[in-house]
């Protein structure tokens, strides 16, 4: 070991190679490496002290392999004679460690001690840990000189170590907050409920890195588990909580969060949920928003090391929350809304339908029943024979209507032979009906998805019955084509047109054309001038 001068210089060194690291972790062991080869000490150890002055968050060790570590097994939490220099925060220099009536011995395994040196690692009043180095070399106690030497480092330690933590915090936060952008955009972008919640219980999971999350929400007068993330899902999925009787439930009601250090301590914790998911720590986090709890979030135990939760991880789960309730909030609109307008085309589909009936197939049965009558009066053969002949042609008539509205609801050749044959058919009953000329083109080289079968041939439809109602035109191209992954449908008439930025697209059915081809992610181009006809393109991805 080095004396005089040469120490200086490597304690100087050692404080410029200390003041340059930014990761703790390695810091703290360069930091007990250069104690011990400074004081001659075969041992030495930095017990790090939590934000609450109270015990050891970390304790890093130079001396003992890790076959003797892992013998030992637990990390001292600062008792005995660590927990008076934690205390008292004083140095503290010992012949024998076992000769002092305030320590409480070894673990099993450890090795034996006992000269000893503790520092504080103090700034500006602070405490940030504590040094510890005992079994000097030759037996004999750590010295003045030894003790001026390791405050020395201790003093310079204190500042790496409070440069480090900021800079691990700044950095932390810094991507928490890069997280949170990217975790808000996505929230934004997903409307569909159980895609967002489980986005909701992942993403969270993440940023503050739980072992598992539970998102809450109402049912029956309680709340269920509608989405978890972590390796016990499946176990949780579907569990329920009174609102009366549990820590979410009064998060829920009180709309304001909560964290739980320890579950068995907390009276207010509902203790069989905590034993069935296995919690120690947790944080309950309302989902708010416009002055309305949507529902509770349950973030479960820390990984690695202590399960509990910091100040920062609850704040930062706020913040999530907030944007989280936004979201949800966005979705269930969404879906309310898309339910109202399903509905509503659903009344609108059958208003029409009852008109035909009424006005068509109830008029022709009517005149069937007419005609029944009217044979019982009759008078020869001849007379017979011709009212027969009109009812004969009712009937017909009768039965290609029921036979039109059958197809118009669905048509069976679009489930049995796919788009292009049902198309053929739609084509040609409408020029057949219309007098109106229809090419139909097909270059689709297989059959579509269903779901895209039927979002083209409504987009069809709809547009041939325009072409009656509004277009006066003499023909219509119907033209279907794939191609880099897309399927395109174009519909063109040659009728007086219109001018599309006078005209209100639910009056011609466009709305509703561009919210059925939404649904599977598709587009409309609408192009007309009036007396130019008109063109419409429909286009929708393969998947």
């Amino acid at each position: 070991m080095a004396d005089g001068r040469p120490r200086l210089r490597e304690l100087v060194e050692t404080g410029i190679a200390l003041s340059s690291e930014l990761s703790l972790d390695s810091l703290l062991q360069r930091l007990v490496e250069a104690a011990a080869q400074l004081t001659g000490a075969r041992y030495a150890a930095l017990g790090v002290i939590d934000p609450a002055g109270r015990e050891l968050e970390r304790f890093v060790t130079t001396g003992i392999d890790e076959e003797t570590r892992a013998a030992i097994g637990d990390l001292p939490r600062g008792r005995g004679i660590l927990g008076v220099l934690i205390s008292e925060a004083t140095p503290l220099r010992l012949h024998h460690i076992a000769d002092d009536p305030r320590s409480v011995g070894f673990p099993p395994n450890h090795p034996p001690m006992g000269t000893f040196l503790g520092v504080p690692v103090l700034l500006r009043g602070t405490a940030y840990g504590n040094l510890y180095l005992t079994e000097k070399e030759g037996g004999v106690d750590f010295t003045d000189e030894d003790e001026e030497l390791v405050a020395m480092l201790a003093s310079q330690a204190a500042v790496a170590i409070e440069n480090a933590r900021l800079y691990e915090s700044t950095n932390r936060w810094s991507q928490q907050l890069q997280a949170l952008l990217e975790v808000g955009n996505a929230l934004a972008e997903e409307v569909d409920l159980p895609r967002l919640l489980d986005l909701i219980a992942s993403r969270l999971r993440e940023l503050v890195r739980a072992r598992l999350v539970v998102v809450w929400l109402p049912a029956d007068g309680g709340l269920e588990a509608r989405a978890v993330s972590g390796a016990e899902a499946h176990d949780v999925i579907g569990l329920r909580v009174g609102v009366a009787d549990s820590k979410a439930g009064l998060v829920f009601r009180e709309g304001r969060s909560s964290r739980v250090d320890s579950a068995l301590d907390d009276p207010e914790m509902d203790h069989e949920v905590a034993r069935r998911l296995g919690l120690r720590a947790v944080l309950f986090v309302p989902l708010l928003t416009g002055g309305r709890t949507l529902g509770v979030l349950s973030v479960i135990d820390k990984q690695a090391g202590d399960p509990r939760f910091s100040d920062d991880d609850l704040r930062l789960a706020e913040i999530f929350a907030y944007r989280a309730a936004v979201a949800l909030d966005l979705s269930t609109r969404v879906a309310r809304d898309a339910l109202r307008r399903v509905v509503e085309g659903q009344e609108l589909e059958r208003r029409r339908l009852a008109r035909e009936l009424h006005d068509e197939t109830g008029q022709a049965l009517t005149s069937i029943i007419l005609g029944l009558k009217s044979l019982e009066t009759a008078r020869g053969e001849e007379e017979v024979r011709s009212a027969v002949a009109e009812l004969r042609e009712l009937v017909v008539a009768t039965l290609e209507d029921v036979r039109r509205l059958a197809v118009e609801l669905r048509p069976k050749a679009l489930d049995d032979f796919g788009l292009e044959a049902a198309l053929q058919r739609l084509t040609g009953s409408f020029a057949e009906q219309t007098g109106i000329a229809v090419d139909l083109e097909s270059r689709l080289p297989r059959r579509l998805p269903s779901d895209l079968e039927t979002v083209l041939y409504r987009i069809v439809q709809e547009a041939l019955t325009n072409v009656v109602k509004h277009a006066r035109a003499e023909r219509v191209s119907v033209v279907l084509q794939s191609r880099d992954g897309r399927v395109t449908a174009v519909i063109e008439d040659d009728g007086r047109g219109f001018e599309p930025d006078q005209v209100r697209e639910e009056g011609l059915g466009l709305l509703g054309m561009r919210e059925r081809l939404s649904l599977v992610d598709g587009t409309l181009l609408v192009e007309s001038r009036r007396g130019a006809g008109t063109t419409l393109v429909a286009e929708v991805p393969l998947g």
